[in-house]
């Protein structure tokens, strides 16, 4: 819809009372910003009828050119629609959170007769049981640290356990209890395994109960090494139980604080289950300027449970805005009752302030490594005459093996730091194997013809993994695409091919410029090529292993896997049925003459 056509307030009139989503949309069709309501009429109504005083919402206001809304049969429909597409759209004016890594699990695999403790990733949609999600990988590291000395429970693959003919260092160490060599029994085994999920899950006492009796049972049978190594595990639990009574007592809760400042946004995730402190995570927001702590709270809290099973208990710092609308929607998704507490006393206020303290130390150490950012960029701005620091950077590669397989990369770095998401990889065709410079030339001009229809911002500073040949296509192309004003470096590794000897070409100077192997412009350089030049090499590596796994059948016409496989059963291979004649093909079955002759021609076309 046009700007000028546009009437905000009579749209919002005529809304819809219901609860739902609202999308505040640009002349461009860029979304702005994403909005819950329980009543849209309402809530779209009142951006318009007052100034709000705040300058980030008035300014949003002002680019406003169309309003879309979609109507959920829930409230707590609508702040789970608004989640899910603040974190795909990522709208400018909305505080989002960028997780793009899933959450890790403790697994305890369910196809072996001795189940294995393993860390993971991923799909949920796995054999045995899932313990989590952890805060962190290291978290997750720790606790199977702790279930391997108290449970002894095997972490070796299913190849390396069917193979053993001795126990390995595992068993020495007492970290595995050897039921690859019939050291235990499978039924013992399996009351290990028991144990071990009782401990996962917070059931300690009844841990605790059971062990006792196998102790008083083993002691009863005169067995008393046995009895000896379970009172041993009992005391083990009881020192676990008494340090998770001093972090956190019982229960199973989140304390999430979040804070700004530099304008940067931090929050930092404490986790405790069954009473155990499985530690923290520091998350980064994006944060638009002017956003208060309590919006960043809920924005925070609604897209971190999106994925998230979240516990019965989430104490914060800061009351959420619509706190009891958020507490009901997390409730729909948990199954159960949610409570989002800020008000704490006693021993929950005290780990409360000390997540509040290691927030504290995350937001300075983040705005420490910005500014030591800050001082590469304009270090970097300096040595190559540029007029302001280079906030956008991007830098390409290529990567064949003999001129197979040629990819491209293109890397971008936004102030300083990557932005993976900006990230493309090209794959290079119709040119000479192993023509750099070609390859160099299609990559450019593919991306910049992109960047000038708009796709995304022009760079202030192109770099090229290359000397003097691809800095001289890389002039070129801007050149031809009227996009000279980019500056262009190209970037060789001088003449021992070692780290802080690199040579810089630079357009219209003869000679290369060199920079001190101290220099912050030049480690900053150094970390941009060689991230493209990691991100080519994988690209490169992934082309060309599927390449190799195809067959030659795989490009026939009309020759679907079924009579594939059929073929390959009756001749043992593609060899082979390339040096098979027509009516030895159409014997197959499912191949027609015509399929037959097909086949033939697809392997004899060049003779």
């Amino acid at each position: 819809m046009n700007a000028e056509t546009f009437d905000p307030r009579r749209y919002a009139g005529q809304l819809t009372a219901r609860p739902g989503v609202y999308r505040m949309i640009d002349a461009d069709g860029e979304v702005l910003y994403v909005g819950k309501a329980k009543n849209l009429r309402k809530r779209v109504s009142s951006y318009f009828l007052r100034a709000s005083g705040n300058p980030r919402i008035e300014s949003m206001l002002d680019q406003v050119a169309d309003i879309e809304v979609t109507v959920t049969h829930t409230e707590d429909e609508a702040l789970l629609l608004e989640s899910t597409l603040i974190k795909q759209i990522r709208p400018r004016y909305n505080v989002y959170l960028r997780d793009d890594k899933s959450y890790p699990y403790l697994r305890i695999t369910g196809d072996h007769s001795f189940p294995r403790v393993t860390f993971h990733r991923g799909s949920r949609k796995v054999s045995g049981r899932l313990f989590g999600p952890f805060p962190s990988g290291s978290a997750v590291r720790q606790t199977m640290t702790t279930i391997h000395k108290l449970f002894r429970l095997r972490n070796c693959d299913d190849t390396y356990f069917a193979n053993r003919s001795r126990p390995c260092l595992q068993y020495q160490i007492k970290r595995c209890s050897a039921p690859c060599v019939g050291y235990i029994d499978e039924a013992s085994y399996a009351r290990d395994v028991a144990d071990a999920a009782d401990l996962l899950e917070g059931r300690n006492e009844r841990l605790v109960a059971r062990l006792v009796k196998q102790m008083e049972a083993a002691s009863s049978r005169l067995e008393f090494e046995q009895a000896a190594a379970t009172r041993e595990k009992i005391a083990a639990v009881r020192r676990l139980q008494e340090q998770s009574h001093v972090v956190g007592g019982k229960g199973d809760f989140d304390i999430i604080v979040c804070a700004s400042g530099g304008g940067i946004a931090c929050a930092v995730v404490v986790s405790v289950r069954g009473g155990m402190h499985l530690g923290h995570q520091s998350f980064y927001p994006t944060l638009p300027e002017g956003t208060e702590p309590a919006e960043l709270s809920e924005a925070f809290i609604g897209q971190y449970y999106l994925e998230r099973k979240p516990p019965p208990e989430i104490l914060v710092g800061v009351e959420p805005v619509d706190r009891e609308w958020l507490e009901q929607s997390l409730g729909e998704r948990a199954g159960r009752k949610v409570s989002v507490r800020y008000r704490l006393r006693g021993r929950r206020a005290r780990l409360r302030d000390n997540a509040s303290a290691t927030l504290e130390q995350a937001l300075e150490s983040r705005l420490a490594t910005r500014a030591g950012v800050r001082d590469r960029l304009m270090a970097l701005q300096e040595a190559l005459a540029l007029a302001a620091p280079p906030m956008r950077m991007e830098c390409f590669d290529i990567s064949h093996t003999g001129g197979e397989r040629t990819v491209a990369s293109c890397v971008v770095f936004e102030g300083g730091a990557a932005k993976k998401a900006a990230y493309r990889r090209f794959n290079i065709e119709d040119i000479e194997p192993g023509d750099d410079y070609a390859a160099m030339r299609q990559a450019l001009e593919r991306r910049f013809r992109r960047l000038k229809r708009g796709e995304a911002p022009m760079p202030d500073l192109l770099l090229i993994d290359g000397g003097k040949g691809q800095l001289t296509q890389a002039e070129t192309v801007l050149q031809e695409l009227e996009l000279a004003d980019v500056p262009v470096v190209a970037v060789a590794k001088g003449s021992e091919r070692k780290a802080g000897r690199e040579q810089l070409f630079l357009p219209r100077q003869s000679q290369p410029h060199i920079l001190p192997p101290n220099s912050p412009a030049l480690h900053l350089i150094q970390q941009i090529r060689d991230e493209a030049h990691r991100f080519a090499v994988a690209g490169h590596r992934g082309r060309r292993d599927k390449a190799r796994q195809q067959s030659p059948l795989d490009h026939i016409d009309g020759l679907g896997p079924v009579r594939r496989k059929r073929l390959l059963r009756a001749f043992g291979g593609s060899r082979q049925i390339a040096r098979a004649g027509v009516r030895d093909l159409e014997r197959v079955d499912g191949i027609s003459r015509a399929m037959a002759q097909r086949i033939y021609e697809h392997f004899h076309q060049s003779g």
